[in-house]
């Protein structure tokens, strides 16, 4: 049996720094998944719906070319084929090994696998560490046997492999896909099923299809770079649960990135990770937050949701990426026009007038009742010709870069001639073109066109618009320049002498004097501070300072010092210091019995500016991440932040101001002088680097950072750093 003509294609990743594609040295064992000469099914089994049985038929029954070992220590045959009854009593070479015995048997089955001088291994069976306890040993075992036979391995608790430009279909799945130019893989072995299904129905045609299951060995990364040097696939598209390499993976997902589009949808995204945390930065980073600014920085497609991953991969598999945001819509209806309008500008698509002589070309031939503007309303008689004369005319206009055509199923339009004219336009042009035929029985035929021609035909037009919009954002990373990374010069000595010391004092928090010396290391600008330990004490520093002036309690027990009354502002006179003193301390006694108290802090009062907050918090699995947003209500209620994992670029830094909600009251409002958003970057960048410098920082908080006008700096107001005991 044949498979079927490809019909549709796709392809997902990421890209890093000095690493191309390229560069990367081809694993031949990997090459043995997707097109072995020879296969051997270990617990091959003559009982239909035995997954043993399920994979000998499949491998056979769509054409595989190569040869097939079936071994079972009891049978003769099994579907036409020679059984044996042991790995080591096959007389030829075998390139790759499907084993689907008991759990107990996976370690006896890899050991002849090894003495067979067999490098790649499928591990259909489950019951390792998704069961935990015994399961997780078994786990550990199997991986140390794999590596001291040189074994690569897919699995365990997988669906299996299917590659279809070799007719393989290694796995126990019911059906074999399309050939096409999507590439996939799966945590999930249930969902590839589902997957799989929808596809067949959906004629959707892959190039690759791999569950990896509990990725003992071949991971994501590896797939990654497996797709990116395949030919036959386009587009790579992935389900992910965890990743356990957050710092590789960017890497290799960054160098992909740059030469297939790479889209992932990533499940369990909760918030867990943030319930300890103790100071903003860390309470506002959950692990989706780490894997958006991941994703984000390598140049992956995020998709919320397996729909959303299809209409990207159908989009991205078959059109041409724009050379712009500039979209015209076509339509025979004014509401799906407004949706569709509506739905670009919450995008980053745009959605120009029609310039003046286009609008009279389409004058010659569309009704006067028409729309000239954008979206281009042709009325609901509209037949083939009318969207065929507008697509061309619109097509030739150079300010628009892609074109979404909408159509409702009404009784002028003939559903099939009208897509064939899209159709016959479409090939001329190296603009990407959507189309949305709303409805379902009657347009069923115009879709069926456009997907045998390989143009995306969506339901909604909110999807052809996401999908454009994705395409967008991919020329988007692909056009830009080279990353440019900073390095100051800082007194690194003098903040290892602080954490050595903190250290010594198993300490964790340090306090605020302390805090500053970190900063000041790193050339943040800071307010005069003196720590008094007396109310004479305080009231000198105060004079000395000038009023007025702020005072906070200094102890490595108060973490938030408003929330105790440990802080006291705008004290303007000797008496105010006299009694801010006194009640600073009686709080915190009365509040933290047991708090250790080292001193007043009295520190210059800074007025004016903007209030921004800067931290850094750890990922489990991407280490630091950098956060940046505006202070007070905007961190405190609406969490108006944005984060990037270290090292964070200039270009980076940049984004990550304007990212943020709330960014047009940094570049002035109503008449209000912008901020300096040069002395912004620049703290990014510092705080960047010091969390590379000294990775046993857990947490820490710039808060507030005050942004004086632009030109005019930025000043470290208050910070708390948590470190590694």
């Amino acid at each position: 049996m044949t498979t079927p003509a490809p019909l549709a294609k796709v392809l997902l990743f990421v890209h890093s720094s000095p690493l191309t594609v390229n560069q990367q040295n081809k694993d031949p064992k990997l090459d043995h998944f997707f097109s072995p000469k020879s296969i051997a099914v270990i617990g091959a089994s003559t009982k239909a719906g035995k997954v043993g049985h399920s994979i000998v038929r499949n491998i056979l029954e769509y054409d595989y070319p190569g040869r097939v070992y079936p071994v079972n220590p009891t049978a003769d045959m099994i579907l036409g084929q020679k059984a044996f009854p042991d790995l080591l009593s096959v007389p030829d070479p075998i390139d790759l090994a499907i084993v689907a015995v008991p759990p107990e048997k996976v370690l006896g089955a890899i050991g002849q696998c090894g003495k067979k001088g067999i490098d790649s291994v499928i591990v259909i069976t489950s019951g390792f560490k998704e069961t935990g306890g015994d399961g997780s040993r078994l786990e550990k075992e199997l991986a140390a046997e794999i590596k001291n036979a040189g074994i690569r391995l897919v699995g365990p608790n997988c669906l299996g492999v299917i590659d279809t430009a070799s007719c393989l279909n290694a796995s126990f799945a019911a059906g074999m896909p399309f050939a096409g130019h999507i590439g996939f893989f799966s945590q999930s072995g249930a969902l590839c099923v589902a997957i799989l299904d929808w596809a067949l129905g959906e004629n959707i045609g892959f190039s690759k299809f791999v569950s990896i299951g509990n990725k003992t060995d071949v991971t994501e990364i590896d797939l990654m770079k497996a797709m990116a040097a395949d030919e036959n696939t386009r587009v790579i598209l992935g389900y992910i649960e965890g990743i356990e390499d957050g710092r590789t993976f960017m890497n290799v997902a960054r160098s992909v990135s740059k030469k297939k589009p790479v889209i992932l949808i990533k499940s369990g995204t909760t918030k867990a990770g943030a319930k300890a945390a103790s100071s903003h930065t860390g309470a506002l980073a959950g692990s989706n937050t780490a894997y958006n600014a991941a994703f984000k920085q390598c140049g992956i497609i995020h998709a919320s949701s397996v729909h959303e991953l299809f209409t990207y991969a159908t989009a991205f598999a078959s059109q041409p990426l724009p050379k712009g945001p500039n979209v015209a819509i076509i339509t025979n209806s004014g509401g799906p026009g407004i949706i569709a309008a509506d739905a670009c500008d919450r995008s980053d698509l745009q959605l120009p007038s029609v310039p003046r002589d286009t609008v009279e070309q389409l004058r010659s031939f569309l009704p006067k009742t028409a729309s000239f503007y954008n979206p281009i309303d042709i009325i609901g008689d509209a037949g083939a010709e009318r969207y065929e004369k507008t697509l061309k005319t619109i097509i030739a206009d150079h300010l628009f870069h892609s074109v979404l055509i909408l159509l409702t199923p009404t009784a002028s339009v003939d559903i099939e001639e009208t897509a064939k004219a899209i159709v016959s336009i479409a090939k001329t042009t190296d603009k990407p073109i959507m189309t949305s035929f709303m409805g379902e029985k009657r347009v069923r035929p115009g879709r069926r066109i456009f997907q045998e021609n390989g143009i995306p035909s969506f339901g909604y037009p909110e999807d052809a618009v996401a999908a454009l919009n994705a395409m967008f954002g991919r020329r988007h990373w692909l056009d830009q320049p080279e990353k440019r990374y900073e390095r100051i010069d800082v007194a690194t000595s003098k903040v290892r002498r602080i954490f050595a010391s903190v250290t010594r004092q198993r300490r964790a928090d340090l306090i605020e004097i302390e805090a500053r010396e970190i900063l000041d290391a790193y050339g943040f600008e800071l307010p005069r501070t003196i720590l008094a330990n007396t109310t004479k004490e305080a009231v000198k520093a105060a004079s000395e300072i000038g009023y007025p002036v702020v005072m906070k309690i200094a102890s490595p027990d108060v973490l938030h010092k408003s929330d105790l009354g440990g802080t006291r502002v705008g004290l303007g006179n000797e008496r105010m210091v006299e009694d801010a003193f006194f009640d600073i301390t009686s709080n915190v006694r009365q509040r933290l019995p047991n708090a250790r108290i080292l001193g007043i802090v009295v520190q210059e009062m800074i007025q004016g500016g903007k209030e921004v907050i800067l931290g850094i918090t750890n990922d489990i699995q991407f280490g630091p991440m950098i956060m940046f947003g505006l202070g007070g209500i905007y961190v405190e209620v609406l969490k108006d932040v944005s984060f990037r994992i270290v090292p964070v670029s200039v270009e980076e830094a940049d984004a990550m101001i304007r990212e943020i909600r709330s960014f047009p009251l940094l570049r002035g409002v109503r008449g209000e002088s912008p901020a300096d958003l040069i002395a912004i970057r620049k703290s990014i960048l510092l705080l960047s680097q010091m969390a590379l410098d000294f990775p046993e920082i857990i947490e820490a908080d710039i808060n507030p950072l005050l942004i004086r006008p632009q030109g005019k700096g930025a000043i470290a107001v208050d910070a708390r750093f948590t470190i590694q005991e």
